[in-house]
């Protein structure tokens, strides 16, 4: 069997979700398959070294221009030429115009939602992407053979949005991975390495903020601004990848400018780095709106972090009792959270023991078992 997997964006230096999500599955699969012929389609960038051609996994470099037209053609043109019997698309979406069986992983239909506290905010790029995803993924969907999402709170969803029939099995439900490098970080030049690399101060939160509406960072510069004023033990709040001037923005809706000497921001930092911040952080803020799984909540009970996150949507279902439940909508529940698990030592020491054991049911090779069940199911 000849498998066709896009990962357009794998060689890219800056990483996100999908991304390491594609490219778990594939070194998985490099892993328990030496039998199919796999054609991994990817896009030229940086970042050749973060996964390498076995004897049945070719890596095969399209240009193609801007993201719709290698998706709609240079990706569907290659998959032929190269005789797929199978075509992957990890991202979302796909062609519109192809005769190979399409296997679709449809992370979540956020941008199909009406949820208006959702729609607000966010860049250009990411409202032009939505635009992209509104107008290819119920088409998509039609036309595809198996369509893979990672929780079943968002298998739900898609299947109410869409109106599958109970005989339609085409939607299935296949949990996330979590790397096995995420463990807690005990020595010390790794650990000071990270701190030096990152400038991270002696005690903190973690927080993986973005510009996305739904990672609900005004509602957690909130609840650490009450924080700071409620007289508990000092902290920091670091974030990831933030822009200062974003930030500003966002410091002043809330009416707290001086936060921002409190809050350390990292830029970008390389995934093998991650371990060593959990490993450090006091805690681990999770309080989005909307998630179709939550992979840092994982990562962080491998290190031995306590977490703290949200009662909607996939979170509850992804944390299972290992993690502190708060309505994202109320700062002050965040607060309250944080001050319970920083002051109560035996309530810390608990989530972390039930942490570890949460995030032991979930690998990467078991996901991509399961996606392999599904190529062989579809031939």
């Amino acid at each position: 069997m000849k498998i066709g997997i896009e990962g357009q964006r794998l060689f890219r230096v800056k990483k996100h979700g999908m991304d390491m999500v594609a490219l778990e599955l594939i070194k998985n699969l490099q892993l328990i398959d030496k039998e199919n012929e796999y054609y991994i389609f990817i896009k030229p960038d940086e970042d050749k070294s973060c996964l390498q051609e076995t004897k049945n996994f070719h890596l095969i470099e399209l240009d193609g221009g801007a993201y719709p037209t290698w998706e709609q053609i240079a990706l569907p043109m290659a998959a032929k030429k190269y005789g797929c019997d199978i075509l992957h698309c990890t991202s979302n979406t796909a062609p519109l115009s192809t005769s190979i069986p399409l296997v679709v992983t449809l992370h979540d239909i956020i941008y199909l939602e009406s949820i208006s506290i959702l729609k607000k905010g966010g860049t250009w790029y990411q409202k032009m992407g939505n635009m992209y995803r509104r107008y290819v993924v119920p088409r998509v969907v039609k036309k595809s053979r198996k369509i893979i999402t990672v929780s079943h709170f968002e298998k739900n969803r898609i299947k109410g949005f869409f109106g599958f029939p109970e005989a339609d099995q085409r939607l299935v439900a296949v949990y996330n991975g979590v790397g096995e490098y995420f463990i807690p970080i005990v020595d010390k030049v790794e650990l000071n390495r990270v701190k030096e690399k990152y400038h991270l101060p002696n005690r903190f939160a973690f927080f993986l903020g973005n510009t996305d509406p739904k990672k609900n960072t005004k509602g957690v510069l909130k609840a650490f601004s009450d924080y700071l004023k409620s007289g508990n033990e000092p902290l920091e709040l670091v974030m990831l990848d933030y822009e200062k001037s974003a930030l500003s923005s966002l410091l002043s809706e809330i009416g707290d400018n001086q936060l921002i000497n409190h809050i350390h921001l990292t830029g970008y930092v390389v995934n093998t780095d991650l371990p060593a911040i959990y490993s450090q952080c006091a805690i681990f803020l999770y309080p989005s709106l909307r998630e179709s799984f939550g992979i840092p909540m994982l990562e962080a009970m491998r290190c031995g972090c306590p977490v703290i996150t949200s009662n909607t949507s996939s979170m509850p279902e992804v944390s299972g009792d290992a993690a502190i439940l708060i309505d994202p909508f109320k700062p002050e529940e965040i607060t309250a959270a944080m001050i319970k698990v920083l002051t109560n030592s035996e309530l810390r020491i608990e989530l972390i023991e039930k942490g570890k054991l949460q995030a032991a049911k979930f690998s990467w090779k078991a996901m991509a078992q399961e996606v392999l069940n599904i190529y062989n199911e579809i031939i």
